[in-house]
C-alpha cells in the first residue's frame, strides 16, 4: 500500500479499513498475542520513523486490520472487553516497540469508555459497530486558554442550535489520533451551557486537520490542530457527558492507565538497548582491568538495578490494572473510584520517573558511542520527556498525599 503525501495545510484522509480483513479478536489472550505480532512488525522501523518523521499510516492499517481496536468494546456488542490489566499491557508492548505508533490509539479507548458510560444503546451499536469494522477514533484535544477565559478549563468550542440544524465551532490542539482517525470526537458546550462530546466523521466538510505537531519526541503521534468550521453535526453523534460531572466512574483512571503504560513501554525499550549496547558496542572503563564492557562490575550493577525497577514497574502498573478491573466489577462509587485514581497514580509516578531514569542511564553505561546520530538512541530520552509531560508528576503525588493525608478523593476528570 502506498502512503498518502501530506502538508501542513492539507492533510490526507485515512483509507477506509476493508472489513473483510479486519480480525475479531475474542479474549485477552488474543489480544496480547496480537499486541506482540504488530509489535515485531513495528518494531525495525521504529528508529527511521522517528528520524525522518515518517508518519505511520500503513502500520495504522495493520493494526485496525489487527482487530485491536475493538478489544473493549462490550461482549454483548461483538467485542472482547478484555481487562484493563490487559489493556495496559496491550500498551506497553507496543510503545516498546514505537511509543509514537503506540500512542496514537490512546484517544481511541479513552472515547470508547466515554461512549460506554454515556452513550444510548442505539449510539453504541452504531459506534461499536464501527470500530469492530475497524475504524479508528480520534480526539480534538484541549483548547488554549482564551481572553475571555477565567481558566483553561472555560473552552469555547461550542455546539450551536441553528434554523438548519446543529453546528459545531472551535480550535482545538494536542489532538492525537485525529489526522488518522475516521470520526474525530470533539468536546464543546451546548446552548444550555452543558458539556457535550460531538463524533464528527473525519469526512464532514468544515473539519480541518492541521499536522503542524513540531515536538523534538514522539514526533510521528502528529498531535496537531483541529479546526472545525460550522460543521453540520447529526444529533445521534453528540454524547452528554455533562452527566459524568456528578457520576463517579472510571474514565479517568482508565485513561491515566493508558498514560502509564506508555511510559512504561518506553522504560522497557530504553534497558532493551542498554543491554544491546554494553554487550555490542560499548568499551570498558580503563581502570575496569576487562576486556568487555559487559565484564565491568560496576555496569553489571546497574543493569541489576535497572531490572529490578523495571520489574517493579510492571509489578505496580499491572497491580493498577487489576485494581480497575475489580472496582468495574461493581457498581462504582465515589470512594471506588477515588481508589482507582489513586491506584493509576501510584503507577503512573513510577512509570515516569522509570521512563526518563531509564532512558538517561542507556548513556551513561553505553558511553560516548551511544550519542552517535545514526543509532539515534536518544529517541528515547526524548520521547520519555515529551510524553511524561503529558501531566505532571507533581501533581499526582499531590493526589497521593492529600488522599492518605487529608482523605481528600481526587478530582473527575481525564487526568486522574
Amino acid at each position: 500500500m502506498s502512503t498518502p503525501a501530506y502538508s501542513a495545510d492539507a492533510a490526507p484522509l485515512p483509507r477506509l479499513p476493508d472489513a473483510t480483513r479486519v480480525r475479531r479478536i475474542a479474549d485477552d489472550a488474543q489480544a496480547l498475542a496480537a499486541a506482540r505480532a504488530l509489535a515485531d512488525a513495528f518494531a525495525p522501523g521504529a528508529a527511521r520513523r522517528d528520524r525522518e518523521r515518517v508518519l505511520p499510516w500503513d502500520e495504522l492499517d495493520q493494526w485496525s486490520e489487527s482487530g485491536l481496536g475493538a478489544i473493549t468494546v462490550p461482549r454483548e456488542y461483538g467485542g472482547a472487553d478484555v481487562s484493563h490489566a490487559t489493556l495496559a499491557e496491550v500498551f506497553s508492548i507496543l510503545c516498546a516497540a514505537d511509543p509514537a505508533l503506540g500512542q496514537i490509539p490512546q484517544n481511541h479507548f479513552g472515547v470508547l469508555g466515554v461512549l460506554r458510560e454515556t452513550g444510548s444503546a442505539q449510539q453504541k451499536a452504531r459506534f461499536y459497530g464501527e470500530v469492530l469494522a475497524g475504524r479508528r477514533l480520534g480526539n480534538a484535544g484541549p483548547e488554549r486558554r482564551s481572553a475571555a477565559s477565567a481558566t483553561i478549563l472555560q473552552g469555547t468550542t461550542r455546539l450551536t442550535s441553528t434554523p438548519n440544524g446543529l453546528r459545531l465551532s472551535g480550535q482545538r490542539f494536542y489532538s492525537t489520533g485525529a489526522l488518522f482517525a475516521h470520526r474525530v470526537p470533539a468536546r464543546a458546550i451546548d446552548d444550555a451551557g452543558r458539556a457535550v462530546q460531538v463524533w464528527v466523521p473525519r469526512t464532514a466538510p468544515g473539519l480541518t486537520v492541521i499536522d503542524n505537531w513540531s515536538s523534538f519526541g514522539q514526533r510521528t503521534t502528529a498531535s496537531g490542530t483541529v479546526i472545525f468550521e460550522n460543521v453540520v453535526v447529526n444529533p445521534d453523534d453528540v454524547l452528554p457527558i455533562w452527566r459524568l460531572a456528578d457520576r463517579p466512574g472510571l474514565t479517568g483512571p482508565t485513561s491515566q492507565l493508558i498514560q502509564a503504560a506508555i511510559d512504561l513501554g518506553i522504560g522497557e525499550a530504553a534497558v532493551a538497548d542498554t543491554i544491546a549496547f554494553v554487550r555490542a558496542h560499548a568499551r570498558p572503563w580503563i581502570d575496569s582491568g576487562v576486556e568487555r564492557a559487559a565484564d565491568d562490575p560496576y555496569v553489571i550493577a546497574d543493569i541489576g538495578r535497572l531490572q529490578i525497577d523495571l520489574h517493579a514497574v510492571q509489578e505496580v502498573l499491572r497491580h493498577a490494572g487489576q485494581t480497575l478491573d475489580e472496582i468495574a466489577a461493581r457498581p462504582v462509587d465515589a470512594q471506588a473510584s477515588a481508589r482507582a485514581s489513586v491506584a493509576v497514580a501510584e503507577a503512573k509516578v513510577l512509570t515516569t520517573r522509570f521512563a526518563l531514569e531509564a532512558s538517561e542511564k542507556l548513556f551513561e553505561l553505553a558511553g560516548s558511542a551511544s550519542t552517535r546520530g545514526a543509532h539515534n538512541l536518544d529517541r528515547h530520552w526524548r520521547n520519555a520527556r515529551t510524553h511524561t509531560l503529558h501531566d505532571p508528576l507533581r501533581w499526582k503525588l499531590h493526589l497521593l498525599g492529600n488522599y492518605h493525608l487529608n482523605q481528600a478523593l481526587p478530582a473527575r476528570h481525564a487526568w486522574n
